[in-house]
């Protein structure tokens, strides 16, 4: 028996014993009317499926975010890994467990990275958008330095959501020199700061500070609308011209680039057009990032539901 054994260190037919976050739970029935839990388990290493068959309780959804204790066995389903697990219990105050092994933490030195992104913000020439950008870091500080930016599929650990837009903002400013006759880099640069601010009221949160789920506000407007709101309201605030402010919206509603990808409208000028493209690069290389740490060279990984299909890491 395995004790507490990293989730990227996990083989099939281990058998493990430890704690680990309850990320996801989602209670469902099986053919033969038992009830049984699925679950997507945590650490600081990354994910892994679970289930509890013939389980009705008490842990579910309301213990999301939480430590829990689980012993089970490895196994395989549908090309990925699952543990099957045997026994599970919420974790209690004296259990000897480490809140550094389980969090993840974005690999950044997040003070220093704090400053690269305000350097590169006070280099927007244009005043309006250089005022809404520093104005929104100043109210939404905390949550730049800390939340993740997304639940799972990438960048979903503390301090995902400023390492995210860090990256972006440096693809944006090469691209915006690149193509600096058909790009406003003022422009590009603000909505690229500015497009996942509302992350921050589209997730609930967990007291490890990870996302748990869905907030109200975020399953029924979602990150971009209620993002666009916010930026027409500090516009509106600092006196900035409806036109400009018009296009930032637009940057922000437009970013995942399609309806089917979840965005409000299609991107119709060149900024949010490369916004959507910038979004989609740092996302899927971090997808990338992540299934490799746990491929050796010459390896296939499972499939990747983010991305439709197995990579390779070559040698």
């Amino acid at each position: 028996m395995e004790y507490s054994t990293m989730i990227c260190d996990m083989h099939i037919g281990d058998q493990v014993e430890g704690f680990y976050i309850l990320k996801g739970a989602y209670p469902k029935t099986a053919a033969n009317g038992k009830p049984f839990l699925n679950a997507t388990l945590a650490d600081k290493s990354g994910t892994v499926e679970a289930k509890v068959w013939n389980y009705s309780g008490p842990i579910g959804v309301g213990d999301e975010g939480k430590v829990i204790k689980i012993r089970g066995e490895v196994s395989e389903f549908r090309g990925a890994y699952q543990i099957v697990i045997e026994r599970i219990r919420l974790a209690e105050r004296d259990d000897p467990y480490n809140i550094a092994d389980l969090v993840p933490v974005a690999p950044i030195d997040v003070d220093a990275t704090m400053q690269d992104v305000e350097r590169l913000l006070r280099t927007i020439e244009d005043q309006d958008y250089q005022a809404i950008c520093l104005q929104m870091m100043h109210e939404h500080y905390d949550a730049l330095r800390n939340i993740p930016a997304a639940k799972s599929v990438h960048h979903g650990f503390i301090s995902g959501l400023l390492m995210h837009t860090a990256h972006m903002l440096k693809i944006a400013d090469f691209l915006a020199n690149l193509y600096a006759d058909v790009i406003d880099r003022s422009l590009l640069l603000a909505g690229t700061f500015l497009h996942d601010f509302a992350k921050e009221k589209e997730f609930t949160f967990s007291q490890l500070g990870l996302a748990t789920n869905y907030s109200v506000k975020g399953q029924l407007l979602g990150h971009l609308v209620m993002g666009a709101q916010d930026v027409a309201e500090v516009a509106k605030q600092l006196g900035v011209p409806e036109d400009k402010s018009v296009l930032l919206q637009h940057m922000i509603l437009s970013h995942h680039g399609e309806p089917a990808f979840g965005a409000a409208v299609v991107p119709i000028c060149a900024e949010s057009e490369l916004l959507s493209e910038i979004d989609a690069i740092d996302s899927r290389m971090e997808i990338y990032r992540k299934a490799m740490e746990g491929l050796a060279a010459g390896e296939f990984s499972g499939r990747i539901f983010a991305l439709e299909k197995r990579i390779y890491r070559h040698k």
